[in-house]
């Protein structure tokens, strides 16, 4: 997929955005920038009468990814547009497309794969024993999406937050990587089953 440059990942990346108990759909080569904001793991200094300090923890905040991407049309399930992901509910599959505004917020899994093995072609899909590292988030809702022409060319700003826990502290983001001694395996299928809402456990 991409070599290390000076030790360091640069240039390129696969992105999977799949929405819950839907298919993987590939978004890098749409995508120009993507951008991880995690959750500040944040304190608070409280001061006591007698000159000391109390740490207080401040519970993880939510997490927010953005891309920035150049759609050619609305088609999600094409992974040629990104209007269907915001709009959600139902995507339209009959030309010509139509995405309404909709009080619908499906559920996405994001899967952004940096790696040295270039046969791999998905976010989502197994790396042969190469140099690998991926970053995960489930349980995404998408909450801003923001056309602009300001640079003379159409551009969308996509974002999705999520809460780094579920209700019962089950994470909701993970990372994975290797050095190159073995595989990363292909990630399991996003649905009800392997992500169950409130559930102890993720089969990822």
């Amino acid at each position: 997929m991409v070599e290390m440059s000076q030790g360091a990942w640069s240039e390129i990346c696969l992105i999977a955005i799949t929405k819950k108990g839907g298919s993987n759909y590939e978004y890098a080569a749409l995508t120009e920038t993507v951008a991880i904001d995690q959750g500040d793991k944040d304190i608070e200094v409280i001061p006591t009468v007698g000159g000391g300090r109390v740490v207080k923890f401040t519970p993880q905040a939510e997490t927010a990814l953005t891309f920035e991407c150049y759609p050619l049309d609305i088609d999600a399930a094409g992974s040629t547009g990104v209007s269907q992901i915001f709009q959600g509910g139902a995507w339209d599959a009959v030309e010509p497309l139509i995405a309404s505004a909709s009080r619908m917020r499906d559920l996405f899994r994001i899967a952004m794969l940096w790696t040295e093995d270039t046969a791999a072609t998905s976010g989502a899909g197994a790396t042969a024993t190469k140099i690998s590292y991926r970053y995960i988030v489930v349980n995404g809702y998408c909450t801003s999406c923001k056309p602009s022409f300001t640079d003379g060319i159409l551009k969308f700003t996509l974002a999705f937050k999520l809460a780094p826990f579920n209700r019962v502290g089950t994470a909701q983001i993970q990372e994975q990587s290797t050095d190159g001694s073995t595989i990363l395996a292909a990630l399991s299928a996003y649905n009800a089953v392997n992500f169950p809402e409130g559930g102890t456990s993720f089969t990822w």
